[in-house]
């Protein structure tokens, strides 16, 4: 066993041994681990203090932020109000100034008073109730030790704690999973009680003392869960159930909820009445002393409990199941099942879960249910992704204006005013859309963010960036609103505009930028500079340039001082709105070799390319997409729409993606269109697949498995075991290109095969997944000119 102990974060501590009903399904007392007749029954007060200050003394050294003490039992109300007061004052002033104190109690209810909850009030103590659904399913088990019923006390105390003034208390339900019971009626009954959370637990087994199974079915359990499911969506999810939401967090790449799934180490210890320290209680169920560890309170710290073997090996995620589950699809939903129902004689802890049928089946059975309804609509929608990721780029504009808290000075504040303004009207709110779109606006946001974090000064440029941002939003749309903007070095950029060239080298001010007419003004001091819609380099401006087969050639200088030059375009090609998928046919980017930001690429960018070296390009790119349109027109009409920039670089990859936003390529100079065609069309799948990973999650758990590219093995190159983000990234992009260039399908069906059965991939991964088939398969779009159709077409390209 490797790597540090996880330090714990929450204590189950046994207040009282002793219960007041006798439920013949409770692990305590019912099941192989007997030691609960030798327990003292209630806590003493030098377990209660010794425990807290092993408490404080483990969260100070881990610098925990806050822990969780759970008062347990047997009942833990037998301990009496007075005992409890004790343990609260004890913990409460153990962790003050160490760590925030989340206090907990579980309970059959019997005992609950307004002498209690008055006490919970007032350290906080947050209550759960255990009650098995209406009053036949509840009262199969929970019954007291003459038959009678609990269910209508159990009630009175649900009602108490309801009560507005303790509401804030209520932790929720807790129901253990019998099959001789309704399903809907448990639930309908639960869901009554309006309770902020209800727990189904499975009833604790073994594979040496497995669960009732009354039909045989090895998924009896799934089903009863399933129904339940079902009417939970029926009645519209009116309160969490955590085993669902555990579920459906990790279907979506996310953690789980709850102990009995998911592969996140466990971080919690019990204190039993004498002060003995054991691993989780449910362990009782597997055999005598399974929950031993042989330390207690008043002799060991918790640090060398959370060394112990049994506490570590429910530390270790995916090494810490059994062969057959790492090798599951669902192993990182279920985790290979609760520790306890793990055990057998033979094999001990090494096996599935006596539930494995049952969680798998439950776990597929909601993503069935549930994954239309959850699918990111970035996946399939390209106008989806683009609107996205334009939320995405204003999400950190804000963080970034948060995060700043002043530090920006009046530049900022004042840029931020007029950001504003500039958004109060439509056409202001889409110029501002359209220059946030620029791919190097997130690189922008992104450095000065991390400047930010590290603490980095960011007054200059970072923080100056924002007024030449609104000035170009501001002139896009027309609108007559004084901006001013710093220049340095006698140099003022407009981002998606150009370079401005105002006063000499080494020269820095504050220049006011005004749209006017079809072009806008520059004014600094005496100078005013009026630039043309369309005017071309000269002395005074380098504009952004446009490339692409029917675009202008760039023209003669037509921006004078004090003299505005003829109204004839913005300077560059009109940049497609998020979601305007236009058919096949000539592109139009910016070719942009002067933002500031561009140098976002592995390799070096080039400088500013001279009118024929901006010439050559676009003829070259016009001949490229042409290519392209003929071959793969469905991506090359989403790409019109995305790709919006490209930048020169000095080598290195014909295409790179760098970091910046959605819509940009580096491309290195040299190559025949042909080249140049598979590099855009290479760029294109790898800047998508990025964009995806940004606003949705395609898979989890990326490097916990090993997995081969079959295109090595077809080439006949010894085999290399690569992460699932690798193998994710190589197939999306392998799968474009094949469209394109059949020779680049080898190995891809199965690679899809081999992504299906991961465990790493996600209800939008396998959305992903869908997608790929369909391109690979020749159904994507009408042309038939997008994949290969046939058996036969597909072993001629192999």
């Amino acid at each position: 066993m490797t790597g540090p102990a996880v330090p714990f974060r929450e204590i189950v501590l046994k207040v009282h041994s002793r219960c007041d009903l006798a439920c013949d399904h409770c692990y305590v007392y019912e099941h192989a681990d007997q030691s609960w007749r030798t327990r003292p029954k209630t806590i003493s007060d030098q377990v209660v203090s010794r425990t807290a200050r092993r408490l404080a003394e483990h969260a100070g050294t881990h610098a925990l932020p806050s822990v969780t003490v759970i008062l347990h039992g047997g009942e833990p109300l037998l301990a009496g109000p007075a005992r409890l007061r004790l343990v609260c004052e004890e913990f409460t002033s153990a962790l003050a100034g160490i760590a925030e104190l989340d206090l907990r109690i579980h309970t059959n209810g019997l005992q609950l008073s307004p002498r209690y909850l008055d006490l919970f009030d007032e350290f906080h103590v947050r209550v759960g109730i255990s009650l098995d659904g209406d009053r036949a399913a509840n009262d199969r088990h929970r019954r007291y030790a003459d038959g009678r019923s609990s269910h209508a006390r159990v009630l009175k105390a649900v009602d108490l704690l309801r009560q507005e003034r303790y509401r804030h208390l209520d932790l929720g339900l807790l129901c253990t999973v019998d099959l001789a019971n309704d399903p809907v009626a448990v639930l309908d009954a639960l869901a009554e009680l309006r309770p902020p959370l209800i727990d189904f637990l499975l009833p604790h087994a073994t594979w040496a003392e497995p669960p009732p199974r009354p039909d045989g079915s090895p998924t009896a359990y799934a089903a009863w869960l399933l129904t339940v499911f079902d009417r939970w969506q029926e009645q519209g999810r009116p309160m969490p159930v955590r085993l669902f939401s555990s579920v459906l967090s990790t279907l979506d790449g996310g953690p789980s909820l709850t102990e009995s799934l998911g592969l996140a180490p466990t971080d919690l210890v019990v204190v039993e009445t004498d002060g003995r320290l054991e691993q989780v209680d449910s362990l009782k169920s597997a055999y005598e002393g399974a929950a031993a560890t042989g330390f207690d309170v008043f002799t060991h710290s918790f640090d060398e409990v959370a060394a112990h073997p049994g506490i570590r090996a429910r530390q270790l995620g995916l090494a810490g199941v059994s062969a057959t589950c790492r090798r599951c699809p669902v192993v990182r939903s279920c985790g290979g099942g609760l520790y306890t129902h793990r055990y057998s004689p033979a094999g001990g802890f090494d096996n599935p879960s006596v539930y494995c049928a049952d969680l798998a089946a439950l776990i597929r059975g909601i993503e069935e249910r549930t994954a239309a309804a959850r699918e990111s609509p970035a996946v399939r929608d390209p106008g989806e992704l683009l609107a996205a990721q334009q939320d995405l780029t204003r999400t950190l504009l804000a963080h970034l204006h948060d995060s700043l808290d002043g530090a920006g000075g009046e530049t900022w504040a004042q840029a931020w005013e007029l950001a504003a303004e500039v958004e109060s009207s439509p056409a202001g709110q889409a110029g501002l859309d359209l220059v946030l779109a620029h791919p190097y606006t997130r690189t922008w946001l992104l450095d000065t963010l991390e400047a930010v974090v590290a603490c980095r000064p960011v007054d200059g440029p970072p923080v100056e960036r924002l007024a030449a941002s609104v000035a170009a939003a501001a002139v896009h749309a027309r609108l007559d609103l004084a901006v001013p903007v710093v220049h340095r070095d006698g140099r003022l950029f407009l981002p998606t505009l150009g370079e401005v060239r105002i006063g000499g080298a080494g020269e820095p001010g504050t220049a006011v930028v005004r749209a006017e007419g079809e072009g806008f003004a520059v004014r600094a001091g005496a100078t005013v500079l009026h630039i043309a819609r369309g005017a071309g380099e000269g002395a005074h401006w380098r504009p952004v340039r446009a490339l692409g087969a029917g675009v202008r050639s760039v023209r003669a200088p037509e921006a004078t001082a004090d003299r505005p030059g003829p109204s004839t375009g913005p300077g560059h090609a009109p940049t497609p709105e998020p979601g305007d998928v236009r058919g096949p046919g000539p592109v139009h980017v910016l070719l942009d070799d002067l933002d500031p930001y561009r140098s976002c690429f592995e390799a070096p960018t080039a400088h500013r390319l001279d009118g024929s070296g901006a010439a050559a390009w676009s003829a070259t790119l016009a001949e490229a997409w042409a290519l392209l349109a003929e071959t793969v027109p469905d991506q090359v009409a989403e790409a019109a729409a995305v790709l919006t920039t490209l930048t020169p670089l000095t080598g290195g990859a014909p295409v790179q993606a760098g970091r910046h936003g959605y819509g940009a390529l580096g491309i290195a100079a040299g190559g025949d269109a042909r080249t140049l065609a598979t590099a855009l069309l290479r760029g294109f799948r790898r800047a998508k697949l990025r964009a995806l990973c940004q606003v949705t999650d395609l898979y989890a758990s990326d490097g916990s498995w090993d997995h081969r590219l079959p295109w090595q093995e077809e080439r006949g190159r010894q085999e290399e075991a690569v992460p699932f983000s690798r193998l994710l990234a190589e197939t999306y992009e392998r799968a474009g290109l094949a469209l394109f260039a059949p020779e680049f399908l080898a190995g891809v069906p199965q690679a899809l095969d081999l992504i299906e059965e991961a465990a790493e991939t996600t209800v939008d991964g396998k959305q992903l997944l869908a997608v790929m088939r369909k391109e690979i398969n020749g159904t994507d779009g009408t042309s038939g000119k997008n994949g290969c159709k046939t058996g036969t077409d597909r072993a001629a390209v192999r």
